[in-house]
């Protein structure tokens, strides 16, 4: 039995990066694009009346170009739990990130603009947002770590060498089969690492989050807001 192609939305307010968006994820024969917008407004009608698998929405969108994205991504979210969205930004933001997952990771993704060139991690970041699942790009999850791994008391400080390496690795969406993988340990001594930097960052206690990535973004509850 052939598997349906997911159907999704795209919000973008530049029509050839739009259109483009289009053409490129429709041409794989995994994507179905019921409807491609130019703004949030736009958006939230399609996603009511379409009911899609998933949402590619840019974070600044008309009327002030500012964060309309993020906006419409938690009413989606808060209205249609079942509906992944996929924000793209041109910039590695930490205030982007921390504004988009503070009500929950779930089901949400934040990925460099650029990455529309490299369908297999947007087709990546589709399926597992569609499952309920986060990823975050890891050009900016570098920009979080090194923003807090500069600050005397954030969180990162209670963490050791191999803790951090895991949190990296977690926080890009891998699994701890993957993140064995990558660094060469047996899944057992990173099921350990990953149990450790949720107590150390006061995780443990939190099953609603998907705490894969609230573990890098629970550093930026204490950072000012506006820093950097």
């Amino acid at each position: 039995m052939t598997e349906q192609p997911m159907r999704v939305v795209i919000a973008e307010d530049h029509y050839l990066v739009r259109e483009g968006t289009r053409r490129l994820l429709e041409d794989t024969g995994d994507v179905a694009v019921v409807s491609a917008v130019g703004d949030a407004a736009e958006l939230l009608a399609a996603v009511e009346e379409l009911r899609p698998e998933a949402v590619i929405a840019d974070i600044r969108m008309p009327p002030s170009h500012h964060t309309e994205g993020i906006a419409a991504a938690h009413a989606i979210r808060a209205g249609h739990p079942g509906i992944g969205v996929v924000m793209l930004s041109q910039h590695a933001d930490e205030n982007y990130a921390f504004d988009l997952f503070q009500r929950g990771t779930d089901g949400l993704a934040y990925l460099l603009k650029e990455r529309i060139g490299e369908l297999d991690e947007l087709l990546r970041a589709l399926r597992e947002v569609a499952a309920g699942r986060s990823v975050v790009d890891p050009r900016i999850v570098e920009v979080l770590m090194g923003s807090h791994t500069r600050a005397a008391d954030a969180p990162l400080a209670a963490l050791t060498r191999r803790e951090l390496d895991v949190l990296r690795h977690m926080a890009e969406g891998k699994t701890n089969r993957a993140i064995a993988r990558a660094l060469v340990l047996s899944e057992s001594t990173i099921e350990k690492h990953v149990n450790a930097t949720f107590t150390k960052l006061g995780l443990a206690e939190e099953p609603q989050l998907h705490r894969r990535v609230s573990a890098v973004l629970a550093y930026l509850r204490h950072a000012p807001r506006g820093a950097g």
